[in-house]
């Protein structure tokens, strides 16, 4: 059975430096396929769709709330021709009654383990509509390495610089926080996988950069030290969400090759402050993620928030607006006071403002988001942080040779297209 895997295209944040990641979610799914089945993997935000290539089904993964009206799009072309669609991923489950009308049948949780069933169903023409598995997560001791064979490796490669790799070492998360639906997807329990199948992953993946995408590791201390501890021999240079708030954590992590975080940065406490001198302290640096427009925000806490962004010296900020993804604690309680502004999917990208702020006018708040970002890089540009980041892993990697230059035959192409960088 032949397969197209398709990644719909999504509009970046207006002003997020356009870079393609390999996406995470459709190399996972891929790698709980049957082996009968073969996949041809499209990322539409770096290639064209062919569809006149003759295939079974169709499976789209969406991870993004923008995704999902382009993939309703891409599921109707593909269903008017009598191919059957299947969809999946992190929108699809945040947006699973919509998507059944585009869809043949919707799969809902985590694949693995479950793959065989669901197209077993395909092939003698029995699809379900739904297959509901958010609430019975499969055992993390049986989730191998991710399919990172189905993808075209030169798209995601930035004038002969290879992007890093996704690549996840836990799922779930005891947090719930405010604008966050991993409680909803992943379930309000940590999971961690086996340290040593997480780290066997990480060193086969031929890439010495990597991005460990877990919702957050400072969630079992021992845990994470004993990933850490295991990571050190690997010499590989990676980012991730926070790290715990510990001298032993922090001092492992950077053993291991922490490069940078994403660190949100919610207030302007002393706490903040400390929390981003000891990242640095420990040579990790720190892309703050700036979320604004809640419930406490007003326009001169947003001003000073910008202020203090620049005394504590982040290394990036990436400023965004609050968005009520469905199956939020912020969409229940903004839909139950009727401050939703827009149900149009297209508008959530984080960088336009859906919803009724409490201490200001939407279109207030849009002009405070486009002044925090001209605030935040007015003395030294967002490519200039950037460049000095990069150049930090760099120094790291020719250190311990690790280092590999860019590919020269690639160096007159931005993910897969010549000359400058464009849009996805």
């Amino acid at each position: 059975m032949k397969i197209k895997l398709i990644y719909p295209r999504w509009p970046k944040l207006a002003r997020q430096t356009e870079f393609h990641l390999p996406p995470h979610g459709p190399v996972v799914f891929a790698a709980a396929l049957p082996e009968h089945v073969t996949v041809d993997f499209v990322d539409e935000n770096l290639e064209d769709i062919d569809f006149d290539d003759p295939v079974d089904a169709v499976c789209i993964s969406m991870m993004l709330t923008v995704q999902v009206k382009r993939g309703w799009q891409i599921a109707d072309h593909y269903r008017a021709k009598g191919v059957p669609v299947i969809f999946g991923g992190i929108a699809t489950m945040l947006h699973a009654e919509e998507t059944q009308a585009h869809a043949d049948a919707v799969f809902l949780g985590e694949a693995e383990g479950r793959m065989e069933l669901l197209f077993d169903d395909l092939a003698h023409g029995r699809l379900r509509k739904v297959y509901d598995y958010l609430s019975d997560q499969p055992s993390l001791d049986d989730v191998g390495p991710a399919r990172r064979d189905i993808l075209k490796r030169e798209l995601y490669n930035y004038k002969g610089v290879q992007m890093v790799d996704l690549v996840h070492a836990s799922r779930g998360c005891r947090y719930h926080c405010y604008p966050c639906a991993v409680a909803y997807l992943g379930g309000r329990k940590f999971r961690p996988r086996p340290v040593a199948r997480a780290v066997a992953e990480m060193a086969a993946i031929d890439n010495n950069r990597l991005f460990i995408v877990d919702n957050s590791l400072a969630q079992d201390t021992q845990w994470e030290l004993e990933l850490f501890r295991e990571m050190i021999p690997l010499k590989k240079k990676w980012c991730c969400h926070p790290i715990e708030d510990d001298p032993k954590v922090l001092d492992l992590a950077a053993q291991a090759g922490a490069w940078y975080v994403y660190q949100a940065v919610f207030d302007t406490s002393d706490y903040i402050k400390q929390r981003i001198q000891r990242y640095h302290d420990h040579g990790i640096g720190v892309e703050g993620t700036i979320l604004l427009g809640l419930d406490h925000h007003t326009e001169d806490g947003i001003r000073r928030l910008v202020d203090f962004l620049l005394e504590i010296d982040l290394d990036l900020a990436e400023f965004t607006v609050l968005t009520p993804f469905p199956h939020t604690k912020a969409y229940d309680d903004l839909k139950r006071q009727n401050r939703i502004l827009s149900y149009d999917w297209d508008t959530y990208s984080a960088d336009q403002v859906v919803y009724q702020p409490r201490h200001m006018a939407p279109e207030r708040l849009q002009e405070l988001l486009h002044w925090a970002w001209d605030s935040f890089y007015r003395d030294e540009s967002q490519e200039i942080k950037m460049s000095k980041l990069f150049q930090k892993v760099v120094r790291r990697e020719m250190a311990d040779n690790t280092y590999r230059p860019r590919s020269p035959e690639l160096r007159a192409k931005a993910f897969g297209r010549t000359g400058s960088m464009g849009r996805g």
